[in-house]
């Protein structure tokens, strides 16, 4: 049985394997001055509007950074939730290498809205505190959930009332956007965000995701930041060939939908299972559960997921791109066996 620990257990998609083979021929010019990756940031313009600029990098970790690098000076600081990912699973990188503080704030959903923002502008033109620059906001969120696009426009609006830019988290951009059945734009460009880290490993690619900044305004010296936080790729053409993939027809969309649909089912199954309680709204393709005590680590012993909260003994099963109905229907058995054991005692 397959884990559903995480969407990067996942392998290549075969579409994505194939766009690297053809590229694989011959000679290119490096460091991105080549054809694919002209065609790649040519499909994001599409995706994201006309006046998108982007940058391929390799990973989430290296686009979140260079984003706060680009929108930042020194003395700036960024808003998040504090279950981020740029706070809690990424090695503390946006401090230590891109030098950017991270003010944060509690959410029971992951979600920040204006009034939670508020609670860090409080020391706005002190000289003796960080001042904060962007409001940073995961789509799909840590834990599953999304913002529905009035939701980010309210965001937008109020950060740019008060100076600030709206940044986009984006990993799991594309299961938040095939969620709402709507575009890319409509969810970033459409709304007012400002910047997007747009994710593709977790979506099928080998490994690759681009920084894309939405307003003319922001990002001076990017080209130069990407080389210097260890993004640039010498050959880019394998970064701009996987995303051509995913781009240029509905691979984005019917994958990330796929994972949606499988986190979903696993939702309905488990939710049926005495002493099973779902947490979150399963709203992309995560599912957030409390077990019987014990439950969990009998579980684990055959199949790989992550507890969440150790306090609580919350579990996160993850579904993605190639995850089957018959392997959510077998783990959904195999959580009811181990539910139902643990009851008989």
């Amino acid at each position: 049985m397959k884990g559903f620990a995480s969407d990067n257990y996942a392998g290549v998609h075969p579409e994505v394997i194939a766009a690297i083979a053809e590229a694989n021929v011959d000679h290119a010019v490096a460091y991105g001055e080549d054809p694919w990756t002209a065609r790649a940031e040519e499909l994001l313009r599409d995706h994201f509007g006309p006046a998108a600029r982007s940058w391929l990098v390799f990973n989430g970790t290296g686009a979140n950074v260079l984003a706060f690098r680009a929108l930042c000076r020194p003395w700036q600081a960024v808003i998040c939730a504090e279950t981020a990912h740029v706070n809690v699973d990424e090695g503390g990188a946006p401090e230590a290498i891109g030098g950017t503080k991270l003010l944060t704030v509690p959410t029971p959903d992951g979600k920040l809205t204006p009034g939670t923002v508020d609670t860090h502008l409080l020391r706005v033109g002190d000289e003796h505190a960080v001042q904060p620059r962007v409001v940073s906001v995961t789509q799909s969120t840590e834990l599953g959930t999304r913002y529905e696009p009035g939701e980010l426009r309210e965001l937008a609006d109020h950060a740019h009332a008060h100076g600030l830019l709206l940044h986009v988290d984006g990993s799991r951009l594309a299961n938040a956007a095939a969620g709402l059945a709507v575009s890319l734009a409509a969810t970033t460009t459409d709304v007012g965000v400002d910047a997007v880290s747009f994710g593709g490993t977790k979506n099928g690619l080998l490994g690759g995701e681009a920084l894309v900044l939405l307003d003319d305004a922001v990002g001076e010296g990017t080209t130069y930041l990407r080389k210097q936080t260890l993004q640039l790729a010498s050959k880019g053409r394998f970064l701009g060939a996987q995303f051509v993939a995913l781009l240029e027809g509905d691979l984005w969309r019917t994958s990330a939908a796929h994972a949606n649909a499988m986190a979903a089912r696993l939702a309905v199954a488990v939710e049926r299972i005495p002493g099973v309680t779902v947490t979150q709204r399963v709203q992309a393709n995560a599912v957030f559960a409390l077990l019987p005590p014990g439950v969990a680590e009998r579980l684990q012993r055959d199949v790989r997921f992550y507890t969440w909260d150790e306090s609580t003994g919350e579990v996160r099963w993850m579904c993605s791109w190639d995850t089957t109905e018959d392997e959510v229907d077998a783990f959904a058995d195999r959580i009811a066996q181990a539910c139902g054991a643990a009851v008989a005692g």
